[in-house]
């Protein structure tokens, strides 16, 4: 057992490292492929391999896949398609390491969410610190002018990925909904709508004349990495961490995602890490870590 949590713990890091890296290599792609077509491109290459992968899972789900097709296009569109294509376009006027850091901001936008529509209860101490997390990126999408920020006076990219984030907390809270099917047909699925639903972005692209094709090197390494790395490793290593050490513990590592998204952009981008990045991070990771205290103040 030792040895497979040390095994969950190495996938769960690398599980950040690579959804962090997501950004960076969005960003590298601007100028090299265009948003939409890095996500259809990305979507398409993980759904051929996948699909090898899981076929016999496939058949043997295809009932429930068939009962649950409305669902399951909602949620590869959506959390798959709409919000990876916002991603990819918003960064084409903002930093990497603003778009990481506001989508560290997601469990707050979760937790709204689940009070809306569930009414889910939350303790005074997930209020603070999910309190604490939206003036983090706040912080972050006004770059350090909060008056800036009431004035919305913002920078596009940053709008755009403060709603990308909402929307896949839209889709993080409809997973309660998830039939009940193997994973890898539950990803695989998804993955596919997820390819079939960015054609219609990428046409847009195409009558636009913002269309552009990946002809350098730089811009198929970009494509090779999102089909790969976040898109298939990063699902498999983080379903495997969880069946290993449980939702609570490895959520708890997803908190890393922003610091690997800042290093990486410094390291790779050689973007300039300011005071208000720094004060954007302490806030939006302290205040996700008072919310999840919730479990040791009521001994739950």
């Amino acid at each position: 057992m030792g040895s497979a949590t040390a095994q969950a713990r190495v996938m769960l890091v690398l599980t950040t490292l690579f959804w962090g890296g997501n950004a960076v290599a969005g960003k590298f792609a601007v100028g090299e492929v265009s948003p939409f077509l890095l996500s259809w491109f990305r979507w398409t290459i993980a759904a051929v391999i996948l699909l090898a992968i899981a076929w016999p899972k496939l058949r043997r789900d295809w009932p429930v896949i068939r009962a649950n097709l409305r669902y399951l296009t909602a949620m590869g569109a959506i959390g798959f398609t709409v919000f990876n294509g916002l991603l990819y376009y918003a960064l084409t006027s903002t930093t990497a390491i603003n778009a990481t850091i506001i989508q560290a901001g997601m469990p707050m936008f979760i937790f709204a969410l689940n009070f809306l529509i569930f009414r889910t209860a939350a303790t005074p101490l997930q209020f603070a610190g999910y309190t604490l997390t939206l003036v983090g990126v706040a912080v972050a999408a006004g770059r350090g002018n909060l008056l800036g920020l009431a004035e919305l006076d913002l920078n596009e990219g940053d709008l755009l990925m403060v709603v990308a984030t909402f929307i896949y907390a839209g889709y993080s809270v409809a997973l309660r909904q998830k039939p009940e099917m193997h994973w890898l047909s539950f990803v695989t699925t998804l993955i596919t709508i997820g390819s079939l639903a960015s054609l219609p972005l990428v046409a847009v692209e195409f009558v636009g004349g913002t269309l552009i094709w990946p002809g350098t090197p730089i811009a198929w390494t970009v494509v090779a990495y999102t089909a790969i790395f976040p898109s298939i490793l990063a699902q498999a290593f983080f379903i495997r961490g969880i069946e290993v050490l449980g939702s609570n513990t490895g959520g708890l590592y997803l908190n890393l995602i922003p610091i690997m998204g800042a290093l990486l952009s410094v390291a790779l981008l050689g973007e300039h890490f300011q005071l208000f990045h720094a004060t954007a991070l302490v806030l939006v990771l302290g205040g996700i870590a008072l919310a999840q205290r919730r479990q040791l103040t009521t001994g739950r």
